[in-house]
Order: C-alpha cells, then structure tokens, then sequence
C-alpha cells in the first residue's frame, strides 16, 4: 500500500503516548515500594498457647505442640510428651545444660525437650516459633527428631 494511502497520526499525539508510557513505567516501578509497607506484606502467623486457646503452663505447652503436631503427621502422646520433659528439664521452658558433651562441643541443649541448635533447625516444624526456648517450637521439633529416629516420642525412656 503507497505510503499516501496509510493513516497517520500527528505528531502531536507521539509526544502524548510517550509521556503515557513513561508514566505508567513509574507507576509500575512505584508499586512495589508502596505494597512493601502495606498490610498484604503480612508476616505469617505462629502458633503460640495463647492463639491457640491453651494456658500458658506446661498442660498447655503440651495440648497446642499436640495440636500443631496433629496437623503435620508428627507421632506422639500427651504422657510420652510430659515424661520426657520432666526428666529433661523438669518443665522449665528456659532450661539449658552447660555441661554436658554437647555444651563441651558448643552447642548447648536447650528448653522443655534440651534440643540442641542443629536438631532444632533440622526439625524445625513449619508454624511455630524459630526459638529453641519456645515451648511449642520446643515440643514440636524434638517430636518431630523422636519420630524420624525412634518412631515416636513415646519410644524414649532416656536420654536422646
């Protein structure tokens, strides 16, 4: 087709499109800074006693780490769960053993199930806390370990 036949538009509306497109590339740009700040940039929740409805004690601690366990396959009994803890740290969530071969190599046992750092972020059940003190974090990853070596929590009579 000759070039006389083609419609064209004025120049004038080059300069507008261009402005146009630059404009929307701003805004394109502008957007993820102004969705990082906002509420849809939420932080994923974590199971804690008083979320979950449970007290915060050791019947507690226990219940909610049997609830998130339930909900992730984790084998494991109220009674397995409580005469571990009481042999271990006697119930004190912010237990640590500074002595033992684990402390002498520099990774110290920690909280209710005395986890040491390396099984704790090995085990580590999705949900729950990244602290080794937390009980429910605790409970969970130290079930969790129980369960891939010992078949279940309720396996242990002793130390792990």
């Amino acid at each position: 087709m000759p070039a006389t036949g083609q419609h064209r538009r004025p120049r004038s509306n080059r300069l507008a499109r261009k402005l146009a497109v630059t404009g929307t590339g701003a805004a394109v740009l502008a957007l993820p800074l102004i969705g990082a700040n906002s509420a849809s940039a939420a932080t994923p929740t974590v199971a804690n006693v008083k979320s979950m409805g449970y007290a915060d004690n050791l019947d507690g601690w226990i219940r909610g780490a049997l609830q998130v366990m339930k909900q992730n396959g984790i084998p494991g009994t109220y009674n397995g769960i409580y005469r571990n803890i009481i042999r271990e740290s006697s119930g004190d969530p912010a237990a640590i053993n500074n002595w033992d071969s684990n402390a002498v190599a520099g990774t110290p046992s920690k909280g209710l199930l005395q986890v040491i750092d390396p099984t704790f972020l090995a085990y580590h059940v999705p949900g729950t806390a990244m602290n080794p003190f937390d009980p429910i974090a605790n409970i969970t990853a130290a079930c969790k370990y129980a369960a891939a070596r010992y078949g279940s929590i309720d396996n242990v009579f002793g130390a792990y």
